[in-house]
């Protein structure tokens, strides 16, 4: 059974290797946090199930006896021409790992323990539909990683109009704005769209357009978010250009596990709190969807909903990293020192979780 052991060495070091490989790629390349926790995780959960293993798999190990590396040396299959070639090689590298070692371990009678890599296994292919259809995807952009996800709201702004409210925003360094405004006729929407697409381009901070297909293509804007009862997302992004972001605001598990096979590039989580922001707003979904978008995907994704500097803790502390807030911000006297507060009680809360 010696032999069986230095197999399992040589494949848990293979899959472990190949998801530091993917980990580096999400963290120092494409700066995706969610991702980069989310392969962190999976790495610790194998080494613990497997830890118990540690003493005989270095007992058995013999790297300079292996002929697998001559063979390598010699044929020299593992050419890389681009970033991409190195993701699927090494997510195909974790998964045939993960499966020589469901079928080793039962072979020595560790049956529970193969099952445990069996789920993991299931778990990775999940994770690289999510990892291609959301960081490698052809012509389009990396959602923007950031805190703040800032909406106008005009009615809510203390007489300000939308464009001095987006100064005072993009003066303080938010780098994501949506452009949301129900009571206008599309001749003035266009107009006040158009100017703050220059004003996002010119503070390289990125525009969203709510529900207005048209209106984001008019004024190129960087992308456009959608409601669960607009426009099928299938036809939006046969519509967008492909660089555009498209964002979907979910209310429930099914919803968002529709919404990352459906492709999108992000989604709103929420309300998670009761708002009276909207009109048409669905009753407060709480912190268990939350709880449940953090738990099972690595898509992008803005926490909304009735959250104030007062209660935004309870929302970063279960793992929300960019928070959607409008009459807190917009209904400020001093946005920038507002922002300036939340901010800092964000990296506080941060630091201490």
């Amino acid at each position: 059974m010696e032999k069986i052991w230095r197999i399992i060495d040589a494949e848990l070091n293979r899959v472990t290797e190949g998801l530091r490989v993917l980990e580096d790629l999400t963290r120092f390349v494409w700066e995706q946090e969610n991702f980069t926790i989310a392969l962190k995780a999976f790495r610790g959960k194998l080494a613990n199930l497997l830890n118990m293993f540690r003493e005989n798999l270095l007992q058995n190990r013999d790297s300079l006896g292996d002929c697998g590396v001559e063979i390598s040396q010699k044929l020299q299959l593992d050419k890389r021409h681009q970033l991409g070639d190195i993701a699927t090689a090494n997510w195909k590298r974790v998964q045939e790992g993960l499966r020589s070692l469901e079928e080793y371990l039962k072979l020595l009678n560790y049956y529970e323990h193969g099952k445990e890599i069996e789920l993991l296994r299931f778990q990775s292919y999940t994770l690289e539909k999510e990892f291609f259809s959301q960081i490698m995807i052809s012509g389009r952009r990396l959602f923007p990683a950031t805190d703040l996800y800032c909406l106008t709201a005009q009615e809510f702004s203390l007489g300000r109009s939308n464009m001095e409210v987006v100064k005072e925003l993009l003066a303080a360094q938010v780098k994501l704005i949506q452009y949301r405004e129900k009571e206008l006729n599309m001749k003035s929407k266009y107009q006040e769209a158009l100017v703050l697409r220059e004003m996002t381009a010119a503070a390289g901070a990125t525009l969203i357009i709510n529900d207005d297909l048209h209106l984001a293509l008019a004024v190129e804007a960087d992308g456009l978010h959608l409601g669960q009862n607009d426009l099928p997302i299938a036809k939006a992004r046969e519509l967008l250009k492909p660089e555009m972001f498209l964002g979907l605001s979910t209310h429930s598990p099914q919803q968002a596990n529709a919404a990352v096979e459906a492709g999108v590039d992000y989604i709103g989580v929420g309300p998670i709190f009761r708002t009276f922001t909207k009109k048409d707003v669905c009753e407060p979904v709480g912190l268990e969807y939350l709880d449940y978008v953090v738990g099972r995907h690595q898509i992008p994704f803005v926490a909304i909903g009735g959250i104030k500097e007062n209660n935004l803790a309870e929302v970063i502390k279960r793992g929300a990293r960019c928070l959607a807030m409008v009459t807190e911000i917009v209904g400020a006297v001093d946005i920038g020192k507002k922002i300036a507060s939340i901010r800092e009680k964000i990296l506080k809360i941060k630091e201490c979780t």
